[in-house]
């Protein structure tokens, strides 16, 4: 046991500080956004809104993000990315508070498309941040270790979400998300001001190459798009499954979910760390992550035992925690090409859109198909992400083939 446990702080040797930092940070805003699992059953128990309406507002939702990571990645290439950070985490902090005072469907959407809209600029800088201050080495597992303060704060924010709403209210979760986002908010201006921290990896292209024209970066964001629709169903109507299929309690959902970030937490670093040691590609790593996520909707429809939704819950984290690290490492990899923010905001963008179509699809599916069959049609675009992944790396093996023959740069 002493060497397993040894073997595991081992994995996070190497890192900087900084990345330590924003780790944490990471970590406090994460565990505040516990209202955001939550929000589906909020809008239809407590706002009586109808399965269309919800859609339609997590489209809202989405298109905020869309229009806030492009808007971070373009303020991170001309302002800095600290500025951008310490802007939407302060702001966004408010607008949570004010968010529990919104009860109409029109009010709602806007609201919370400002709300996303704000808080999504964070996401492109933070990640301009994190290759920034990770040397190149450890890009991988830098990303992998915020990826595990947030899964970590997400672990214990539903099941303190759940426990919330079952004590006091679901008003009182808006309160603690924006707290913690203005606590976030101090934490960064204290440990990451630009006049006391050191980059690692300061990467400046003289003639940047368009993400626009990067032909392999596009096939790739939409394969992460589709990925993206499939996995926040998680956090859309599968919430709603647990409580209309098996008759969970919210108590008994915010556990099931934390099971996934408690997961992440233990395995993701030493698994991470353990790949990065194999012969397998980021390509081929995101394509096994991609069929382990569209098994765990699959299953769904074997039995009607409770008990498959731990094992679906099991392979959908794997899933992510095989495809989320490796895409991101893959993209900061394709953004030494051109301006960083660009490439950061499209990959950002492309979970967006998967936010725009995943909840709103899923809640019209379930509405007219069931969840039955919605998870079938689930099943489907996972694997078109895989065959898209799979024709991803195929394409970039050619050029690898073709730019060893000619000596030209990819």
């Amino acid at each position: 046991m002493k060497t397993l446990f040894n073997n595991y702080l081992n994995t996070f040797k190497g890192l900087s500080v900084e990345v330590w930092w924003l780790a944490l940070i990471s970590l406090i805003n994460r565990a505040g956004t516990m209202v955001i699992p939550f929000l589906s059953i909020y809008l239809t128990e407590s706002l009586h809104f109808s399965l269309s309406e919800v859609g339609w507002i997590m489209s809202a939702f989405g298109l905020g993000s869309v229009v806030g990571s492009w808007l971070g990645g373009k303020l991170t290439d001309k302002i800095g990315y600290y500025k951008v950070m310490t802007l939407s985490l302060l702001t966004t902090g408010f607008l949570f508070i004010a968010l529990q005072f919104l009860k109409t469907f029109e009010t709602l959407c806007i609201g919370i498309l400002i709300v996303m809209l704000v808080a999504d600029m964070f996401r492109p800088a933070m990640f301009v941040a994190l290759s920034a201050h990770s040397k190149p080495e450890n890009k991988t597992r830098s990303v992998t270790l915020v990826r595990l303060a947030i899964n970590l704060g997400f672990s214990a924010g539903p099941a303190i979400g759940g426990l919330i709403i079952t004590t006091l209210s679901y008003g009182s979760l808006f309160w603690v998300d924006g707290i913690t986002c203005i606590i976030a908010t101090l934490v960064l201006i204290t440990v990451l001001n630009p006049k006391k921290v050191k980059v690692l990896d300061d990467v400046t292209v003289k003639n940047p190459k368009s993400a626009y024209q990067d032909r392999a970066f596009l096939i790739f964001l939409v394969a992460m798009m589709l990925f993206g629709i499939v996995f926040l169903q998680y956090f859309s109507t599968m919430p709603l499954y647990y409580r209309e299929g098996h008759f969970l309690t919210e108590l008994e959902i915010g556990l099931l979910l934390g099971i996934n970030g408690f997961l992440i937490f233990v395995f993701e670093m030493p698994l991470i760390k353990w790949l990065e040691n194999t012969s397998f590609s980021k390509i081929g790593l995101m394509l096994f992550g991609g069929i382990l996520t569209g098994a765990s909707f699959i299953i769904l429809n074997f039995t009607s035992w409770s008990g498959i939704l731990i094992l679906g819950m099991l392979l959908m984290t794997f899933g992510e925690m095989i495809a989320f690290p490796f895409s991101n490492a893959f993209a900061l990899e394709r953004a030494k090409k051109g301006n960083q923010g660009e490439y950061m905001a499209l990959y950002s963008i492309a979970f967006s859109f998967a936010h725009i179509f995943g909840h709103n699809a899923g809640m019209r599916l379930v509405d007219q198909l069931g969840f039955d069959n919605t998870w079938y049609i689930i099943t489907l675009l996972a694997a078109i992400c895989v065959f898209l992944l799979f024709g991803l790396r195929q394409y970039l093996n050619v050029k690898k083939a073709n730019r060893e023959k000619a000596k030209l740069p990819i």
